[in-house]
């Protein structure tokens, strides 16, 4: 299971690369005109991928059939629907705002976000004959990422392109972003190219142009993304062994968990609103309050990512630092903006909406971690990458509403800090929040 994201210098893929590769090379300009009027102008585009999904799959059928005879796909049904995954991604990241120009009709290369695929190979005959069976945690996954509830939507086609998912959450907030800034943010840009660089490969898979199953880690779908540096962090040095019979009883065994959190939640409530009348005042939310409130915001990342097999060993109920091998670091308190104090509900809107779409990928996330460790006694690393990376969102909201900072959460499924290509320089609460999502 593993993916590799060229970088916008044009790197290449190295000898252990994924055969389906994403290559994005957007500079994050948006038209306001092309992004006011984005549906309309794609409506061509919905019509004619809906007519060659119909095609796309009908000769998959073919290519199954020549799998379990011969081995390997004839090469012209493998380009015929290699142009049809490249195609639905074209017109995926199109609609979604994670690439600007208008797409071909025809699947060439060259679009801003683009893939790349490798000649057919010969494949296992029996991984070919139970394919369906064995990708439907891959589309289990992808659905809850590029949003739609049929196959053809998976690789993160528009065909449902009402639907929720990261790549939806990207494009609609996007939307909004690129018509009032004329650019795409970062991060909200990332989300959506990871969530399209998955879906590719997941697509790929179903359609046998490929038998190497894809990865969910995003460090390895996106290897040139890092997190700008932030206030709260994710730290994670777990081992990926799990316990089965912990994992078996993993629902029960967080009860306890439960509780504490429910009763903690309602203190850390009153705590965050008097906190909230002092930092008003004084610019600064208080020590004591800061630290209270850092703990249970640890505490309850603790929680979720031992229900969610993010983490392994049983947690603590007091949220102390550096307790857990996947779990938050929270610096201490800085001085914020009154303005972003005052309007820190409002502002924090975009950010639950993301938020509310990491929560369903973590679900899944967790589901399917589930039935492999009960197996396997580990937890997949790229799915355990990915939990974390979600942990790491929700912790970073959580932190922004309880005024532990008021840098905003950073939408891209990245894990490590570092220098992204571009990070907002204003300090403006209203154009950071709202429209910047970084």
């Amino acid at each position: 299971m593993d993916v590799s994201l060229a970088s916008e210098a044009g790197t290449a893929p190295g000898p252990a690369a994924h055969p389906i590769r994403l290559v994005v090379t957007d500079d994050l300009r948006r038209s306001r005109l092309t992004v006011l009027f984005r549906l309309l102008l794609a409506l061509p585009h919905l019509v004619w991928i809906a007519l060659w999904s119909i095609a796309a799959f009908t000769l998959a059928f073919v290519v199954w059939l020549a799998i379990l005879f011969e081995g390997k796909a004839p090469r012209v049904l493998h380009d015929f629907l290699a142009t049809y995954v490249r195609y639905s991604t074209h017109v995926a990241a199109y609609v979604n705002l994670a690439a600007s120009p208008y797409p071909g009709f025809a699947g060439q290369s060259g679009y801003p976000v683009d893939v790349e695929i490798d000649p057919p190979q010969r494949q296992g005959r029996l991984g070919a004959a139970f394919r369906i069976v064995l990708a439907l945690p891959v589309l289990l996954l992808s659905s809850s990422l590029a949003s739609g509830p049929t196959i053809g939507a998976l690789s993160g086609t528009p065909l449902a392109v009402g639907g929720g998912g990261a790549l939806a959450a990207a494009g609609f907030l996007g939307w909004f972003a690129s018509l009032v800034r004329g650019r795409m943010p970062h991060g909200l840009r990332d989300l959506g190219t990871y969530a399209l660089g998955y879906g590719a490969q997941a697509t790929a898979y179903v359609l046998l142009l490929t038998d190497r199953y894809p990865n969910c880690d995003p460090a390895v779908i996106e290897p040139t993304q890092a997190l700008p540096p932030h206030p709260v962090r994710i730290e994670v040095t777990d081992p990926l062994r799990r316990s089965r019979l912990t994992v078996f009883f993993r629902l029960l065994l967080a009860m306890p968990h439960f509780v504490w959190l429910t009763l903690w939640s309602v203190v850390a409530a009153l705590v965050a609103l008097v906190g909230w009348l002092i930092a008003l005042l004084t610019g600064r939310l208080p020590a004591p309050l800061h630290r209270f409130l850092a703990a249970f915001t640890r505490y309850a990342a603790h929680v979720y990512t031992f229900l969610f097999l993010v983490g392994g060993p049983f947690p603590g109920f007091v949220g102390a630092a550096a307790s857990y091998p996947v779990g938050l670091t929270i610096e201490p308190p800085q001085r914020q903006r009154r303005a972003a104090i005052l309007f820190r509900l409002f502002l924090a809107l975009p950010a639950l909406f993301v938020a509310g779409a990491y929560w369903g990928t973590l679900s899944v996330v967790g589901f399917l971690a589930w039935w492999h460790a009960l197996v396997t006694g580990r937890m997949p690393e790229g799915l355990r990458n990915l939990g974390a990376a979600s942990i790491r969102y929700n912790g970073q909201v959580g932190a922004y509403l309880l005024l532990l900072t008021d840098r905003y959460p950073y939408a891209a499924p990245a894990l490590s800090d570092g220098s992204v290509r571009e990070r907002p320089t204003a300090p403006d609460p209203f154009h950071d929040a709202v429209l910047g999502l970084s």
